[in-house]
C-alpha cells in the first residue's frame, strides 16, 4: 500500500507542476496580447489622425496628389494588418505584415512632411501644427507601447523555450511570438558628423 501512496503523491506532484507551467505560460501569453492591445489603442489613434492631416495639407499641396494618395494608402494597409495582428497577436507572420506595414506607412509620411517642408502656409496654419504636435506624441506613445510588448514577448518566449516548458509548450499550443519591429533605415544609419 505504501509503494502506491508514494507513486500517487509523486504524480499529484508532476500534475501540479504541469499546471503550473502551463498556468504561467497562460499569463504570459496573455501579458503580450495585453501589451499588444496597448500598442493598438495607439495605432488606431494614428490612424484617425492621418486623414485629418492629409485633408488639411489638401488645400496647399494640390500638386502633391500621388504623396497624399500614398499616404492614404499605406494607412489602410497598415491598419488592416493591424486589425488583422489585432484579433490574435501571437498568430505567425501576421506581426511581420504589421510591421512591413508600418514601415510603408512611416515611409509616406515622412514624404508628406519633406514636401510639407515646401509650403510655409502650410506649416504656419494652425491645424496642421495641432496634428503634426498629435501625431508626434502618440509616435512616442506608440514607441512606449512596443517596448513594453516586445519586453513581454521576450519574456514569454524565453519562459516556453527554458526547461521544463519546453517540453510542454509544443504540446498545449503555445507557440513562439514575434516581436514588433519596425524597419526605418533612419534608425540604423549612423549620424554623420562634420567638424568642417
Amino acid at each position: 500500500m505504501l509503494p502506491y501512496l508514494i507513486l500517487l503523491g509523486v504524480a499529484v506532484i508532476l500534475v501540479i507542476w504541469v499546471v503550473g507551467i502551463y498556468n504561467r505560460l497562460v499569463a504570459l501569453r496573455n501579458r503580450f496580447k495585453n501589451a499588444f492591445a496597448q500598442i493598438d489603442v495607439q495605432l488606431k489613434r494614428r490612424y484617425d489622425l492621418i486623414p485629418n492631416l492629409v485633408e488639411t495639407a489638401k488645400g496647399y499641396l494640390k500638386h502633391e496628389r500621388e504623396t497624399l494618395e500614398a499616404v492614404i494608402k499605406a494607412r489602410n494597409v497598415a491598419a488592416a494588418a493591424a486589425e488583422t495582428v489585432a484579433k490574435n497577436p501571437a498568430a505567425a507572420g501576421a506581426m511581420k505584415n504589421l510591421g512591413a506595414a508600418e514601415t510603408g506607412l512611416a515611409g509616406a509620411l515622412s514624404r508628406l512632411l519633406v514636401v510639407s517642408e515646401q509650403y510655409p502656409d502650410l506649416k504656419a496654419n494652425q491645424n496642421m501644427m495641432q496634428i503634426s504636435e498629435e501625431l508626434t506624441s502618440t509616435e512616442n506613445k506608440i514607441a512606449f507601447a512596443r517596448q513594453a510588448y516586445n519586453d513581454s514577448v521576450t519574456t514569454y518566449n524565453t519562459s516556453r523555450e527554458t526547461f521544463p516548458a519546453v517540453a510542454f509548450a509544443g504540446m498545449f499550443g503555445f507557440s513562439p511570438a514575434e516581436l514588433f519591429e519596425v524597419e526605418q533605415p533612419a534608425e540604423r544609419a549612423a549620424p554623420k558628423v562634420s567638424f568642417s
